[in-house]
């Protein structure tokens, strides 16, 4: 990976590209630090400080890079982003026009990124009226001294410019996000998402050492260092894991010439949801402990809710979010791979897997094997996000345990991704063909 970073410096026009993409994210994380126009900033840093728990709008802060709970500009992060593209992705599968724009090719996922674009910023204004009204309220920071004074002026104009800087916001990271992709080394959101999770790295392991009582806290400090190198290899482990399912093509005669007969094969990743499943399982989580929240309710029920679902590391909570993880990694597998389509193109260009029958076989087959490598691949990411709530219990700190699983599936995929693509744009600058 270092060869690949090195041999891209040495190359002008990547090496354009690569400070091209550094400098936008620099400029995404000054933008992090610049506090929304009517907001406290002492006051803010004062509750950060008291509460020293975002658990209830962890997954949020964590895409946002600490942005959230601080209200700056970049407060919403790229998560409104995140949130329309899986919305439309669902949506393709029920809606037979974006079905049909799906298979348009370059200029109907054109639209759908243009589809994409205009809910996000619709997301971004319901999210942003959302976090400015519960700081308004003080409920942002429950518990804290200073949470009324976050916005000392609760007026409709000042709440207004409050939410429209947050869109306009999310509106510029999603620009420099097709920046990164147009102009520099491509996969621009992931990477503005890999900067965020990245940029609280350091300060979640100087808390730990903080925060530890055996050695001065570098055993505390050392044990987590050793338990994410583990965790780092077996997610790069099993992300490059998957199951190759031969395709051979037989050859057509066109004239007097033959075509095809080549062989292939269809790669299954045994992860193929990705970290999609983590993040619908931790926002739906979320939502019982906000409405108890919004509402200060001392029902029976909030009372449970509050009692099971705010903490992480009550069993119920762990229990009720890794069922959730492996019913939404199976959920979003069968909605993103359709076997029927994938058999009926095979058989369209005459492809075939050996042994199988073309049509419907071919289809019962993929769908075989596709529940089965989905079982690990599920299993494995409810493990790797049971992580942070395991190091809480261990440690006494959730929010600062920094290889926890959303956080390191992202930021592993995303690596591996940015060097594939570097790789692959030196290959084809230095490709020296038969002519050595």
């Amino acid at each position: 990976m270092l060869s690949a970073f090195a041999r891209a410096f040495q190359t002008p026009d990547l090496r354009k590209k690569l400070l091209f993409t550094l400098g936008i994210m620099v400029l995404f994380r000054l933008g992090s630090h610049v506090p929304v126009p009517g907001v406290d900033f002492e006051a803010v840093h004062a509750c950060i400080k008291e509460t020293k728990n975002n658990g209830l709008f962890g997954l949020v802060n964590l895409f946002s890079g600490g942005a959230l709970l601080q209200l700056t500009i970049f407060a919403l992060g790229i998560m409104p982003y995140i949130t329309a593209s899986i919305i439309l992705q669902l949506l393709t599968v029920v809606i037979p026009r974006l079905e049909a724009l799906k298979k348009e090719g370059q200029a109907g996922q054109a639209k759908i990124t243009q589809y994409t674009r205009y809910l996000t910023i619709a997301l971004a204004v319901l999210q942003g009226t959302g976090i400015v009204a519960t700081a308004s309220s003080g409920a942002l920071f429950s518990g804290c001294v200073y949470a009324n004074q976050i916005v000392p002026d609760t007026g409709v104009f000042r709440i207004a410019v409050m939410v429209l800087t947050m869109t306009a916001g999310t509106t510029v990271i999603m620009w420099l996000g097709e920046l990164i992709t147009d102009r520099g080394i491509g996969n621009g959101m992931s990477l503005l998402i890999f900067t965020s999770i990245a940029a609280q790295f350091p300060t979640s392991m100087w808390a730990i050492k903080q925060s530890g009582t055996i050695g001065g806290g570098w055993v505390e400090f050392l044990s987590v260092v050793a338990v994410g190198i583990i965790v780092v290899m077996l997610v790069i482990f099993v992300e490059q894991a998957q199951r190759r399912i031969p395709v051979q093509y037989a050859k057509r005669m066109i004239g007097r010439r033959a075509f095809g007969g080549t062989s292939t094969y269809i790669p299954l990743k045994v992860n193929q949801a990705g970290v999609i499943p983590v993040i619908f399982a931790s926002s739906l989580l979320y939502i019982p402990a906000l409405v108890v929240q919004l509402t200060s309710s001392q029902s029976s029920w909030a009372v449970w809710i509050t009692k099971h679902f705010v903490r992480g590391d009550h069993p119920v909570y762990m229990a009720t979010y890794f069922l959730l993880i492996v019913f939404f990694a199976f959920f979003y597998v069968a909605i993103s791979f359709n076997p029927e389509e994938v058999a009926d193109n095979m058989k369209k260009y005459g492809g075939f897997i050996p042994g199988i029958r073309a049509g419907r076989p071919t289809a019962e087959y993929l769908n075989y094997v596709l529940t089965r490598i989905t079982w690990p691949g599920s299993l494995y990411l409810g493990l790797i996000a049971l992580i942070p709530m395991i190091a809480l219990v261990a440690f006494g700190q959730q929010t600062n345990f920094p290889f926890g699983g959303t956080s390191v599936l992202i930021v592993v995929g995303v690596g591996l991704e940015t060097v594939k693509q570097i790789e692959s744009q030196l290959q084809q600058r230095n490709y020296e063909g038969f002519l050595r």
